[in-house]
């Protein structure tokens, strides 16, 4: 069975969604059969090269969705936002390790009607740091303010959450700069930044290989456990495909609870889709993976995104999740 892969490595935006749009549009040629029922079989499923997506792959490598006679294909992408179009035309079923505040922001605007179809990661002590060159003059949270700072997204879930815990302390906020997860390490060893807001793996990849100071824990108080990312998909998806999503939530939530119990199962399978090293696996700091969705919880996230202004009216979790 032939799968699609996207290309990697560094690209300005627009030649990456229009690279996606390409090679989604290739697999969507390549599906499978449905069921009887109408259900689809074969659901594509976009995924970051991040922690969060463990569960995805823990399924994958153990054969826990083919058990529930689903044929999951995933295809990479560098930021969930290069997703949103493909998941509304339908070249994806489903989004991993979504980013919640580009998709709530998306649903309240009408771009697309989201589904939340399972948790991703909630946050965990050192899943994502503030990271300095180890000659940095920045020692603590009050010497970021006023400094370029990298976050993949702007306004999204990195600032969000990084902006509660510094207003806490009571220091002020840094300059936020767009810099994509995989050119962070980089553009801090030039001095493009002063600091990097970076989430594993990369979190330890960048500590490890420029000996990187931690100066914020980025999943520190008022934050701690917070929801940060799901699996999300269209309504239109689950309205017509009720089953197919019954059996990829019951695959994941194995998945979630061996992540959850086995951190070795975690570390193991790390380097088969990022590009940390086997090593640099074993130093990780892990999140949580929940293996249900708690839709309490993910409104912690939306009454911040109200607070901040990423939200112009608030939104009930609970009325989007998959039962």
């Amino acid at each position: 069975m032939t799968s699609c892969h996207l290309p990697a490595g560094p690209r300005k935006f627009a030649a990456t969604l229009a690279a996606l749009t390409l090679a989604l549009t290739a697999c969507g040629d390549d599906e499978g059969s449905d069921s009887a029922s109408g259900d689809k079989k074969t659901v594509t499923v976009a995924a970051l090269p991040l922690i969060d997506c463990a569960a995805l792959y823990i399924a994958q490598d153990r054969g826990l969705f083919e058990k529930e006679g689903l044929d999951v294909r995933i295809q990479q992408i560098q930021q969930s936002l290069q997703a949103l179009p493909a998941l509304s035309k339908g070249q994806v079923d489903m989004v991993a390790s979504a980013n919640y505040v580009t998709y709530f922001q998306a649903h309240e605007q009408g771009t697309l009607d989201i589904r939340i179809v399972a948790e991703s990661i909630r946050a965990a002590p050192h899943m994502m740091d503030v990271l300095v060159p180890k000659d940095s003059d920045i020692k603590t949270a009050a010497d970021l303010e006023g400094r370029k700072l990298a976050v993949n997204l702007l306004n999204n879930v990195q600032s969000l959450t990084l902006n509660e815990i510094l207003e806490k302390e009571g220091v002020g906020k840094p300059v936020y700069r767009q810099v994509a997860f995989p050119q962070m390490g980089a553009a801090l060893e030039k001095g493009q930044v002063d600091a990097v807001h970076a989430v594993e793996p990369f979190d330890s990849v960048i500590q490890d290989e420029l000996q990187a100071r931690i100066v914020v824990d980025g999943a520190a108080a008022p934050v701690e456990d917070i929801p940060l990312s799901g699996y999300l998909t269209s309504s239109r998806f689950a309205d017509e495909n009720e089953e197919t999503l019954a059996a990829f939530q019951r695959a994941l939530k194995a998945a979630a609870e061996i992540a959850g119990k086995d951190p070795s199962a975690v570390r193991e399978i790390l380097p088969t889709y990022t590009k940390v090293t086997e090593e640099q696996a074993e130093q990780i700091g892990l999140p949580a993976f929940p293996p249900t969705v708690d839709a309490e919880q993910i409104s912690r996230l939306t009454d911040l995104m109200k607070k901040q202004g990423m939200l112009k009216k608030p939104i009930d979790p609970a009325t989007l999740v998959v039962k």
